[in-house]
């Protein structure tokens, strides 16, 4: 509430300003959720809306000392939510009740740390691969299914890009060395626990063995 001259507390500008922060650092909490989960048979944007309803409501109502996990708490808020936002969009387009329930799932023995764990990883990963050259970024992305299409062969490439299957396979090898470079795959490294000095010793002379093998080229 504010005082009686209508301004906010101390106390109530820096909770909204928690709740802010909370909202911005937990957002991945959501779209790990729908893309795990399933939003039933809403819209994305709509089960984001009801999402992010589902976390504002979790982290006013946090208890810390019940000793329950935050993303653990806030994942069946946000459950709640967008189940909610679901079952009542089916219900205005009168949805049969059978037809519903099967568009609302979700595993109920999901682990929220998990989930976003697995988030962050795929971004860094997606995030890594966009920033190498054109070429060889489609042939990490067709070679490693990162498009969630069916793996392609060497020569399947080489067709599209109008190579050999042998020049397909080194822009493959510069990809993977230029991946893999500690200065380039550092945020993902720390991700996995791939990030200690032996880690980026291996990298380097891994990088080194296959400019040998190469004659010295890049």
């Amino acid at each position: 509430m504010n005082n009686c001259n209508g301004k906010r507390t101390k106390a109530q500008v820096g909770t909204e300003v928690d709740v802010e922060r909370g909202m911005e650092e937990h957002e991945g909490l959501i779209h790990a959720f729908i893309r795990r989960q399933g939003g039933g048979k809403i819209r994305y944007e709509d089960a984001l809306h009801a999402g992010r309803i589902g976390l504002w409501r979790a982290l006013l109502r946090y208890d810390p000392g019940r000793g329950t996990r935050f993303s653990t708490y806030a994942w069946v808020a946000i459950c709640r939510q967008i189940h909610q936002a679901a079952k009542e969009e089916a219900e205005e387009e009168q949805v049969p009740t059978t037809e519903m329930d099967e568009g609302l799932w979700w595993r109920e023995d999901a682990d929220p740390e998990q989930e976003i764990e697995r988030e962050e990883l795929s971004q860094a990963l997606q995030e890594l691969v966009n920033r190498l050259p054109d070429r060889l970024c489609q042939v990490i992305r067709t070679r490693y299914e990162l498009d969630g299409r069916e793996k392609e062969t060497l020569e399947a490439i080489g067709a599209k890009l109008g190579v050999c299957k042998e020049r397909v396979r080194q822009m493959e090898e510069e990809a993977l060395a230029w991946l893999r470079h500690p200065a380039h795959s550092w945020p993902l490294r720390q991700l996995i626990g791939k990030n200690r000095a032996a880690d980026y010793r291996r990298a380097l002379a891994e990088n080194a063995a296959l400019r040998r093998r190469r004659g010295g080229r890049r």
